[in-house]
C-alpha cells in the first residue's frame, strides 16, 4: 500500500467516522473527497473503494459482562463532562490514522467506557479495590483494548499505571514500544520522562498539544524497571502527571517495584495496622494473566487437615497481591485469551500478609472478536455438539499435515539433539513463504512478512535449525540467480507447481466464501510471482528468538518491510506478535489447552492475504486444536449464559471440557481449586429458566403442551379442582414429540430440547433400553387464589416465579420492569422446579430410600447444613428412580406485569434417573460449580 493510498484511506475513514450504517454511496462520496485532498495519480480508485468498504463492513458483536458490584459506585456517566479526554481523543484519532474502521473505533470506545466504569472513580473516598478480567482471543487486539483503558484511566485521574507484560524481555520491550507509540507519544529509549525535546513517535506526532506523562521503563531490551533509574528521574507518582511502568513478571523486578512504589505517601493504617499508600490511585494491567500470575502453590493444612490461612503463595502471585493490598485505592485488570487457569482461582482465598487472591470478583468481560478475525474456529473448524447447542463449522483449506519430521527431529528429543536432513515438509513450507511474500508484493502490500518455525524449546537445537535453514536459503539464492532453470536442482519447478496446485485453488475456493471476501484478494498470475521471487529471496533474514540469542524483533526500526523467518520456542508462545505472519511450521506438542492456544501465533487479522497463509503441522496437533476449539467455544457460551442471567463471577461456577486423549486444560498446579467430573444427563435435572416473550413463540409452546396433554389420555386421580395433573406410563415417543416441537430460548443452554431428545433417543436404542416410559406432571398451584389457564381439558393454577433481577438492578425492580417490553426482552427466573414436585412419581418405599441416602450423605459432611435433612435430595431421588422411567414436569407460569397477560410461558423440566449406559463427557469444574450443581440438592426450600 503506497503512502498516497494509505493517506486517502485514512481521510475517507475519518469522514465516515460518525456514520452508523455505512452505504456504498457513503463510501463513494468519502473516497471522492479523499482523492480531492490527495490526488489520483498514485491511487487505484477501485482498490481504494474496496479497501474502505471492507473495513466498514466489519461486524462487531456485543461484549458480554458479568458484574460483581459488591461495593461499587457507578460514576462515569455523571463524571464524563468533568473529564478532559485528552489521551483518549489522541488515541482515537491515531486508530483512525492506522486504518481502523469507524465501527471498530466506536466499539473500543464503548467497551473501554464499560471497563473504566467498572473501576472506581479515582477520587472516591476511602479504601477500595477492584478486580476484573477481560477475555479476548489470541492475537485479536487485546493490547489495543488495554491501551484504550490506560488512556481513559489517565484522563480520569489514575496516576500510577503498572503493566505486567509477560516473562521475557522481548515481549516486555514490544509492549513498551507499543505504548510509546500509542499512549506516551515519545521514544522512551532516549528519555523516560516527559520533555519537549523527546523524539516524538506515534500519537506524539498527532496534531494538538503534547501531553504530560512519564515512564520509568523504556522500550530498550534492557529497559525494565530499576530502582536506581527511578531515583535519578525524581518522579513522584501521585502528582499531577500520570506515570506508567511496563515490567516483566520477574520476582526481582516486582520486588524492587514494590519497594519503590510503597514509599509513596505511605502511612500506617489504624484499622489494619499495616502500611498503606494513600491518595495514589493505582491501575495494574496484567497481560497474559494466566501465565505466572496464578498461585500454583497448594494451601497447607494443619494436623487436623484444616487449611492454614497464612502461608506464602508463589512469588509473582504474592508480590502482585502485596502491591495491590498496600495501595488504598487500586484496580487490577487481567487480560487473557486462555482463562482456563484464572477461573480455577479460589475466590475465597485471602491472607493477612498478601491480601486476597487474584480471582476477578468485580467483573468479567468477554470480548467476542470482530467478523474479520481469523481464530481457532475459522482455521481448524468446529465439531458440532448438540448438548451445548454448537453447530459444526468447516475449517479453512490452509492446513497441510505431514509426518516426515521424526527422522529429522523427533518429538521427544533432548537438548543436545542434532537435527538430521531437513524434511521435505519444511522445504515446502519455505517455498510457500517465498510464494506468499511474492504474491503480497504483487498485490501492492508494502508490509512486513514473517514465517514461524516452532519445532523445539531447546535453544541449542534452535541454533542448529537456523544454521541448516540459512544454508538452504543461500543454496536457493545461488540456484535461482545462477543455475539452469531446467536443471533438476533448480527451485523453479517446485515453486511453480506449488503455486498452481495449492495457492491458486485455495484463493479460488476462499473467494467463493462471502464471509471472507475482505480477507482475500484476486489470484495473482504466475508471471508476476516469478518476477518477484528473486528479490524476495534476497531479502530473507533468519533470526533465532530465545533468551540466549542477540536477535530481536525490531520491525519498527526497519527502514523497509522485513522478510523474516523466525525460529524459536517459548518466546514465540506468549504474546509476541509476528507482523505479517503468513506461513507457520509447527511441531511443538504441549499437553495443555492454554499453551497450545497461545502457541497459535497464526491467529489474528490477515486483510487481503488470508488465502496466502499456510500452517504446516501434524495430524495429531490439528486434531487437538479442533478439540480445543470446542472446549473454548463452550467456555465462551458459559460466559454468555452467565451474563444473560445477570450472574456475578462469584455466583456461577464454570466447567471446561476435558480431552479424551489426556490433554490438560492448564498446568495441574493451576487447577488445584477444581474437581474432575464426568458430566452427562444421567441423574440430573434440566429445567428451563429463560423464556422468549414473543407472542408467536408463547402460542406455539402452549399448543405443543396441549397436544401432549391430549395425546396422553386419562390422568391419575387429581387431588382437588386445582391439583397437579399426573399421567403415568407415558410412552417415550410422546415426550420426544413435545421436545421436538417446543421452542426454547437460544441462550437456554442447560435446557435445549434438541440435546435432551437426542440423549433420550440414544438410551432407547441401547441393548437394554432406558427411559421407555415417563411420568408427566402438569403442575398446578391451588393456594393464594392463583390466576388460572386452561390446558386441554384441565384448568390449572399458574405458578408464580419472580423475574430474576441482577444485583445492580435489584433496588430498582419496578423501574427496571417498566422498561421491559414483551417480544423484545426475555423473562428470566432463578429456578423453575419446586423440590417437592420431583418426588411425585416415587413410591413410598422409593421416597424412604432416597431420604435415607440423603441423611447418610449429610452425616459424612454435617457442615453442609445445621440440621438433618427432612426431605430427599435431588441426586438421591434420581438415584432410586428406575432407569426405565423418566419424569417430565410442565409449569404454566403466571405472566409478569409487562408480558402478554393471557399467554403464560410454559416451562419444562426433565428429571433423569441414573443410567447404566449413558455416555459421559469429562469436565474440569470449579469448586463453585460443584457446590451449585450438587451441594444444594438437599435444600428443603419449597416453591408453590
Amino acid at each position: 500500500m503506497n503512502p498516497d493510498h494509505r493517506k486517502a484511506m485514512e481521510i475517507a475513514l475519518t469522514l465516515l467516522d460518525y456514520v452508523d450504517d455505512v452505504t456504498a454511496s457513503d463510501v463513494e462520496q468519502a473516497v471522492d473527497k479523499a482523492l480531492l485532498a490527495v490526488g489520483q495519480a498514485n491511487v487505484d480508485v477501485g482498490e481504494l473503494r474496496r479497501d474502505v468498504e471492507s473495513r466498514c463492513n466489519v461486524w462487531l458483536p456485543t461484549e458480554q459482562v458479568l458484574n460483581g458490584n459488591e461495593d461499587h459506585v457507578p460514576w462515569l456517566d455523571t463524571a464524563r463532562d468533568e473529564i478532559e479526554w485528552n489521551f483518549w481523543d489522541r488515541y482515537r484519532r491515531y486508530l483512525g490514522r492506522k486504518g481502523w474502521a469507524p465501527a471498530q473505533i466506536r466499539s473500543i470506545n464503548q467497551v473501554t467506557d464499560r471497563i473504566l466504569d467498572s473501576f472506581e472513580k479515582p477520587d472516591r473516598p476511602g479504601r477500595w479495590d477492584r478486580r476484573g478480567m477481560v477475555v479476548g482471543q489470541v492475537q485479536s487486539g487485546k493490547t489495543a483494548n488495554y491501551t484504550g483503558v490506560i488512556c481513559k484511566a489517565a484522563d480520569a485521574g489514575y496516576r500510577l499505571i503498572v503493566v505486567l507484560a509477560g516473562l521475557h524481555n522481548s515481549l516486555r520491550s514490544q509492549t513498551q514500544h507499543r505504548l510509546d507509540m500509542e499512549f506516551l507519544g515519545f521514544d522512551t529509549r532516549s528519555n523516560r520522562s516527559y520533555d519537549q525535546t523527546n523524539a516524538k513517535v506515534g500519537v506524539g506526532q498527532m496534531k494538538g498539544k503534547f501531553l504530560h506523562v512519564h515512564s520509568l521503563t523504556s522500550s530498550d531490551e534492557k529497559g525494565d524497571f530499576q530502582v536506581k533509574v527511578a531515583r535519578q528521574v525524581w518522579l513522584n507518582a501521585g502528582g499531577s502527571d500520570p506515570v506508567i511502568l511496563v515490567v516483566k513478571k520477574n520476582a526481582s523486578v516486582l520486588r524492587n517495584l514494590y519497594s519503590w512504589a510503597t514509599r509513596l505517601n505511605q502511612e500506617l493504617d489504624p484499622e489494619t495496622g499495616q502500611q498503606t499508600v494513600r491518595n495514589v490511585p493505582l491501575l495494574v494491567i496484567d497481560d497474559e494473566a494466566d501465565n505466572a500470575s496464578v498461585n500454583t502453590r497448594a494451601r497447607p493444612t494443619d494436623e487436623n487437615g484444616q487449611p492454614i490461612d497464612d502461608y506464602d503463595p508463589t512469588k509473582i502471585n504474592g508480590l502482585i497481591r502485596k502491591l495491590l493490598r498496600t495501595f488504598e485505592k487500586s484496580a487490577y485488570l487481567a487480560y487473557t485469551a486462555t482463562p482456563f487457569a484464572n477461573i480455577f482461582i479460589d475466590a475465597d482465598e485471602k491472607t493477612d500478609k498478601y491480601g486476597e487472591d487474584l480471582f476477578p470478583r468485580s467483573f468479567i468481560i468477554n470480548l467476542r472478536p470482530p467478523s474479520n478475525y481469523v481464530g481457532v474456529n475459522t482455521v481448524f473448524g468446529l465439531d458440532s455438539d448438540v448438548n451445548s447447542g454448537i453447530e459444526g463449522q468447516a475449517g479453512l483449506p490452509i492446513i497441510s499435515t505431514f509426518d516426515d519430521h521424526e527422522m529429522w527431529l523427533p518429538n521427544k528429543h533432548k537438548k543436545d539433539a542434532i537435527p538430521g536432513r531437513l524434511p521435505v515438509s519444511l522445504l515446502t513450507a519455505i517455498n510457500a513463504f517465498l510464494l506468499a511474500t511474492a504474491a503480497r508484493r504483487a498485490r501492492g502490500h508494502q508490509d512486513h512478512n514473517s514465517m514461524l518455525v516452532h519445532v523445539t524449546r531447546f535453544t541449542d537445537v534452535q541454533a542448529l535449525v537456523r544454521r541448516a535453514l540459512h544454508e538452504y536459503v543461500d543454496l536457493m539464492r545461488q540456484r535461482m540467480w545462477h543455475g539452469d532453470p531446467s536443471s533438476p536442482d533448480s527451485p523453479w519447478a517446485a515453486l511453480e507447481s506449488l503455486w498452481r496446485t495449492d495457492f491458486v485453488p485455495t484463493t479460488e475456493a476462499l473467494l467463493r466464501l462471502p464471509d471472507l471476501t475482505s480477507e482475500v484478494d484476486e489470484v495473482v498470475d504466475w508471471a508476476q510471482i516469478r518476477d518477484a521471487l528473486p528479490s524476495v529471496l534476497d531479502d530473507v533474514e533468519l533470526r533465532v528468538l530465545n533468551g540466549k540469542s542477540e536477535d530481536a524483533l525490531t520491525y519498527s526500526e526497519a527502514h523497509r518491510p522485513l522478510t523474516l523467518i523466525a525460529i524459536g520456542g517459548d518466546k514465540l508462545s506468549r504474546g509476541l506478535t509476528l507482523e505479517g505472519l503468513t506461513v507457520s511450521y509447527y511441531l511443538r506438542a504441549s499437553k495443555m489447552y492454554d499453551t497450545l492456544m497461545q502457541m497459535g501465533r497464526w491467529f489474528g487479522y490477515r486483510p487481503g492475504y488470508l488465502d496466502l497463509c499456510r500452517l504446516y503441522t501434524t495430524d495429531e496437533l490439528a486434531g487437538w486444536y479442533r478439540d480445543i476449539a470446542l472446549a473454548n467455544e463452550e467456555l465462551l457460551r458459559e460466559f454468555e449464559y452467565m451474563a444473560a442471567l445477570g450472574k456475578t463471577p462469584q455466583e456461577y461456577g464454570l466447567r471446561v471440557r476435558a480431552h479424551p486423549d489426556g490433554l490438560m486444560i492448564t498446568a495441574r498446579t493451576k487447577m488445584r481449586n477444581g474437581t474432575d467430573v464426568d458430566i452427562t444427563f444421567s441423574q440430573t435435572i434440566s429445567e428451563s429458566i429463560t423464556f422468549e416473550t414473543d407472542e408467536d413463540v408463547l402460542r406455539s409452546n402452549l399448543a405443543v403442551t396441549e397436544r401432549l396433554v391430549s395425546a396422553m389420555g386419562t390422568p391419575a386421580h387429581r387431588q382437588g379442582a386445582l391439583g397437579t395433573v399426573r399421567w403415568d406410563n407415558v410412552p417415550a415417543p410422546s415426550v420426544l414429540d413435545f421436545l421436538d416441537e417446543y421452542q426454547a430460548s437460544d441462550i437456554a443452554t442447560k435446557a435445549q430440547p434438541r440435546a435432551l431428545a437426542e440423549y433420550i433417543r440414544t438410551l432407547l436404542t441401547t441393548k437394554e433400553p432406558e427411559l421407555t416410559t415417563w411420568t408427566v406432571g402438569l403442575v398446578s398451584v391451588s393456594h393464594n387464589d392463583p390466576k388460572t389457564h386452561k390446558i386441554g381439558d384441565y384448568e390449572v393454577g399458574q405458578a408464580q416465579r419472580a423475574l430474576y433481577l441482577p444485583k445492580e438492578r435489584a433496588s430498582a425492580g419496578l423501574e427496571y420492569k417498566a422498561g421491559l417490553r414483551a417480544g423484545n426482552d426475555r423473562y428470566v427466573i432463578r429456578r423453575l422446579v419446586s423440590p417437592s414436585d420431583e418426588i411425585m412419581d416415587l413410591s413410598d418405599e422409593e421416597r424412604r430410600r432416597a431420604l435415607d441416602m440423603t441423611k447418610q450423605a449429610w452425616q459424612l459432611d454435617p457442615k453442609s447444613r445445621k440440621t438433618a435433612p427432612s426431605a430427599p435430595g435431588g441426586l438421591f431421588i434420581r438415584d432410586v428412580r428406575p432407569p426405565s422411567r423418566g419424569l417430565l414436569l410442565l409449569y404454566p407460569l403466571a405472566p409478569d406485569s409487562w408480558m402478554h397477560p393471557d399467554l403464560p410461558p410454559v416451562g419444562f423440566a426433565l428429571s433423569f434417573p441414573r443410567s447404566r449406559t449413558a455416555k459421559t463427557i469429562k469436565y474440569r469444574v470449579t469448586n463453585l460449580w460443584w457446590d451449585q450443581e450438587f451441594g444444594s440438592q438437599d435444600s428443603d426450600e419449597e416453591r408453590p
